[in-house]
C-alpha cells in the first residue's frame, strides 16, 4: 500500500485551515472543462458579442440627446428607438444559446466527476467501506460534485463575462471622458481588498458547512435505513436520535446564517463603494457640463456606463469569493479521488479461464492497518488503527495481526472446514481469497497463481461467497438473481431457484419472480433470503465456493432447506466453509482449526478428537449438539 500518501490523507482534519488556492488546483479544476471546448468556445463568443452589444444603448441615448433632439431629426429618433429594442432582443437570443452551452458543459462535468468518483470508490477495498459512513459518500457524490460543477460553469463564466464587460466599458468611457473614467475606476483597489478579505473567511465557513452537511447526511442515512430504524424502535431511542439530528442540523443552520451575514456585509460594502464612486463622478461631471467641457449627452452616457462598470466590478469581486469557496467542493472530491487503491489492479493481469479450483495459503500474514484501507470518517477523526472491528471480531487497534503465518492447501473439489474461537481469523482468511483485502506478507494462490496477479473479472468469476446475512437490492427477485449473470434466461433462473429450494416459494407469490424484496430483502424471511442468495451463486457457477455458515441463524426447517441447497451447490466445487454446525464439519474433507491467525490443528473429525487439543475443546463447548455415534 502507498503508505505515505494515504497516511497524509488520514491525518487530514476538517478543523484545520483549508489549503491555499494554488495554480495546480485551478489547473486541475479547469481540466474538467477541456472535453467541452466547443461549448466553452461558444460561451466565450456569446460573452464577447453580448458585452459589445450592451455598450450600445448609452451611445444611442447620447446620440438622441446631443444630436437627434436638437436637430429635430425624427428619422434618426426612429432608428435610435429601433436600435434600443433590437439590442436586448439579440442579447436575449444569444443568452439562450449561452445558457444551453453552459448547461451542456455543467451537466457533462457533473457526469464526468460522478463517474470518476464512483469508479474510484468501487475500486476501494472492503476496509474502506467498513470505516466510512454511507451518508458521507452520498454527500461527496451529490452536494460536493454539484458545487464543483458550479465553480466551472456559473462562477467561471461570470468571471469571463464580467471581466470583458469591465474592460470594454472602461475603454468606451475613456474615449468619452478620460478624467471622469479614471476617477470612477480609482476605487477598484477597494473592491479587490474587500473580496480578498471576505473570500478567505467565506471559504473557511464553506468548508466547515460542507463537512457538517456530510455528517448530517450520514446520520440520516444510518437512522432512516431499515436496519437503523429497526434498532431505534427496538431500543426506544427515537427522542435521542431526534436530539442528535437537531444538534447536527443546528450546526449546519448556524454556519448557514454566518455565511449569509458575511455575504450581506460584503454586498453592503460593495454597494457603498459603488455609491461613493458614482457620487464623485456625477459631481465632477456636473461641474464639467456647467463649464461647457462636456455635453449633457456625454454625462448621461457616462452615468449609464457607471452602472455597467460598477455592476460587473461588484460581480467580479463576488465571483472571486464564490470561486474560492466553490473550490472547496473540488478539494473534497479530490480528497477521495487521490486516495491510493489499497487493492490495486495488476499491471499485467492473468486471465484465468479454466479454473481447476485449488486454493493455497502460503505463509500468509495479514495486519489490519497495513494492508487494509481507512474510511473517510476514521481518516479524519482517528487515523487508522485506533478504532473498529471487522466481522470476525478482530481488533484493528495498533495494527494487530489477524493472520500470522497461515498455510494450507485445498485441492480441487475438496471441502475445507474452518473452525476456531471468535476472532481467530476465519472470516479474514476467506476474505483474502477474492481479494476483498490484500495480504501483508506471503501469498494466496488459485491454481498456483497469486490472486494479486489475476484480473479482477476472472477472480470474481472464479469465487462465489454466501455469507450469514445475504444482501439483496430493493428490486425484484429476478433482478437480484440476474445480478450474478445478466444474460441468464428465465429457465436458468428457475433451475437455479429449484436447486436452491426456493422455486416453490417464488411460484406461490402473486407476482412470482417480479416480486420486490424490499430494502435489503426485509420483506423476506432469513431462510428465504439465504436461498435466493444461494440461487444467485448457483447462477454465477463459481469453481471456488466460500460459505460463512449460512444456516447459523435459521430455524430448523429453513436450515434444512438451506443445508440441502448448499450440499447441491458444493458438489464438484472447492469449498471453504466457516463451520458452526457439526453436520458441516463431519462432511468436510479436512478440518482446519484456526487460532491466533494460524492453523494449529488439521485433520478429520475423528483424528482431531484423538489429539485432545483445541478442536476437542471446541467440540465439547460449541459443536456437541448431536453426539450419537459420531465421535
Amino acid at each position: 500500500m502507498h503508505g505515505s500518501s494515504f497516511g497524509a490523507f488520514m491525518r487530514h482534519d476538517e478543523s484545520q485551515a483549508p489549503p491555499a488556492v494554488d495554480r495546480a488546483l485551478v489547473k486541475r479544476v479547469l481540466a474538467y472543462a477541456r472535453p467541452y471546448r466547443s461549448q466553452l468556445a461558444l460561451v466565450v463568443v456569446t460573452i464577447v458579442v453580448i458585452s459589445l452589444l450592451s455598450l450600445l444603448p448609452p451611445l444611442l441615448m447620447r446620440a438622441l440627446i446631443d444630436t437627434a433632439i436638437p436637430t429635430e431629426d425624427l428619422s434618426l429618433v426612429t432608428w435610435l428607438g429601433i436600435g434600443m429594442v433590437v439590442v436586448p432582443l439579440v442579447n436575449g437570443v444569444l443568452g439562450v444559446l449561452q445558457r444551453r452551452a453552459t448547461a451542456q458543459m455543467g451537466e457533462g462535468i457533473i457526469y464526468d466527476l460522478r463517474g470518476q468518483l464512483f469508479d474510484h470508490l468501487q475500486s476501494m477495498s472492503l476496509a474502506f467501506y467498513t470505516n466510512t459512513k454511507t451518508g458521507e459518500l452520498m454527500s461527496r457524490l451529490n452536494s460536493d460534485v454539484i458545487g464543483a460543477q458550479q465553480a466551472v460553469t456559473t462562477t467561471f463564466v461570470a468571471l469571463l463575462s464580467n471581466t470583458f464587460t469591465v474592460v470594454a466599458t472602461s475603454f468606451i468611457m475613456l474615449r468619452l471622458e478620460w478624467r471622469l473614467t479614471l476617477l470612477a475606476i480609482s476605487i477598484l483597489p477597494l473592491f479587490i481588498l474587500a473580496s480578498r478579505q471576505v473570500g478567505k473567511r467565506l471559504r473557511e465557513v464553506r468548508r466547515r458547512q460542507m463537512a457538517n452537511n456530510a455528517a448530517m447526511n450520514a446520520l440520516m442515512q444510518e437512522t432512516l435505513s431499515v436496519s437503523g430504524a429497526l434498532l431505534v424502535k427496538l431500543f426506544g431511542r427515537a427522542s435521542f436520535e431526534s436530539e442528535r439530528f437537531a444538534s447536527a442540523a443546528a450546526e449546519v443552520r448556524d454556519l448557514g446564517v454566518r455565511q449569509a451575514v458575511i455575504g450581506r456585509w460584503f454586498f453592503m460594502a460593495l454597494g457603498l463603494l459603488s455609491a461613493l464612486g458614482t457620487a464623485i463622478t456625477f459631481w465632477l461631471g456636473a461641474v464639467f457640463v456647467i463649464n461647457g467641457i462636456i455635453t449633457l449627452g456625454t454625462i448621461v452616457a457616462l452615468s449609464a456606463y457607471l452602472a455597467s462598470l460598477y455592476g460587473p466590478l461588484t460581480a467580479l469581486a463576488n465571483a472571486r469569493v464564490e470561486f474560492t469557496t466553490s473550490l472547496v467542493s473540488f478539494e473534497r472530491v479530490f480528497e477521495v479521488l487521490d486516495l491510493p487503491l489499497d487493492v490495486p489492479d495488476p499491471d499485467d493481469p492473468v486471465v484465468l479461464d479454466d479454473v481447476e479450483g485449488s486454493v493455497e495459503f502460503r505463509d500468509v500474514v495479514f495486519t489490519y492497518g497495513e494492508s487494509a484501507g481507512a474510511g473517510l470518517e476514521s481518516v479524519r477523526r482517528f487515523g487508522w488503527g485506533e478504532s473498529g472491528t471487522i466481522d470476525d471480531g478482530i481488533s484493528h487497534t495498533g495494527g494487530r495481526r489477524a493472520l500470522d503465518g497461515m498455510s494450507f492447501l485445498a485441492d480441487p473439489g475438496q471441502t475445507i472446514a474452518l473452525v476456531g474461537p471468535s476472532g481467530a481469523g476465519k472470516t479474514t482468511t476467506t476474505y483474502l481469497v477474492p481479494r476483498l483485502y490484500d495480504v501483508s506478507d506471503g501469498a494466496v494462490l488459485i491454481d498456483g497463481i497469486d490472486v494479486r496477479r489475476l484480473s479482477p473479472d476472472s477472480l470474481s468469476r472464479a469465487v462465489g461467497i454466501v455469507t450469514q446475512e445475504s444482501y439483496l437490492f430493493h428490486d425484484t427477485i429476478e433482478a437480484n438473481l440476474r445480478y450474478a449473470r445478466p444474460s441468464a434466461g428465465i429457465d436458468e433462473l428457475r433451475e437455479a431457484a429449484e436447486a436452491a429450494n426456493i422455486l416453490d416459494y417464488i411460484d406461490g407469490l402473486p407476482d412470482g419472480f417480479q416480486t420486490r424484496v424490499g430494502e435489503r430483502g426485509y420483506r423476506l424471511s432469513g431462510g428465504e433470503k439465504q436461498r435466493i442468495a444461494i440461487a444467485r451463486v448457483i447462477l454465477k457457477d463459481p469453481s471456488i465456493l466460500i460459505l460463512d455458515e449460512a444456516t447459523s441463524h435459521l430455524d430448523a426447517r429453513s436450515e434444512a432447506l438451506v443445508q440441502e441447497a448448499l450440499e447441491r451447490v458444493m458438489q464438484d466445487r472447492t469449498s471453504l466453509v466457516i463451520a458452526h454446525r457439526l453436520s458441516t464439519i463431519l462432511s468436510a474433507d479436512t478440518i482446519l482449526v484456526v487460532d491466533g491467525g494460524r492453523v494449529v490443528e488439521s485433520g478429520t473429525h475423528v483424528e482431531l478428537l484423538a489429539l485432545s487439543g483445541l478442536y476437542a475443546q471446541l467440540f465439547e463447548t460449541q459443536f456437541h449438539e448431536v453426539i450419537g455415534d459420531t465421535s
